[in-house]
């Protein structure tokens, strides 16, 4: 789940889903980066290949599968946050969510 979740961060902001960049979006060594992109081919969630920009480099994307399992995982999680926030109001609902979207982007732009 981890990893996969790592592939969708980093295409959502246009980076290539390379062993390095799951890696470091992880915050774990490459060894330890590339056991997990094997489990997660191995359960077929993730499929590597090469680059289209770049032949010489390898960059992981999601399957059907791996999409489906991170569909439900973020379902899970929305519905969870509806019940840790009952009785809050749509607007402090959204607020909260657009602060935490706010830290995310901030936290991005840190790194670059």
């Amino acid at each position: 789940m981890l990893v996969c979740e790592a592939v969708h961060a980093l295409s959502l902001r246009g980076t290539p889903a390379t062993v390095n960049a799951i890696a470091h979006e992880i915050g774990i060594d490459q060894s330890g980066a590339s056991r997990l992109i094997k489990s997660g081919a191995a359960a077929g969630c993730l499929v590597m290949a090469a680059s289209a920009a770049d032949g010489r480099r390898r960059e992981a994307s999601l399957t059907s599968a791996g999409r489906s399992m991170l569909d439900q995982a973020h379902r899970w999680q929305e519905d969870i946050f509806v019940q840790l926030t009952t009785g809050w109001s749509d607007k402090k609902r959204r607020d909260f969510q657009q602060a935490m979207t706010d830290l995310m982007e901030r936290s991005y732009a840190m790194d670059a």
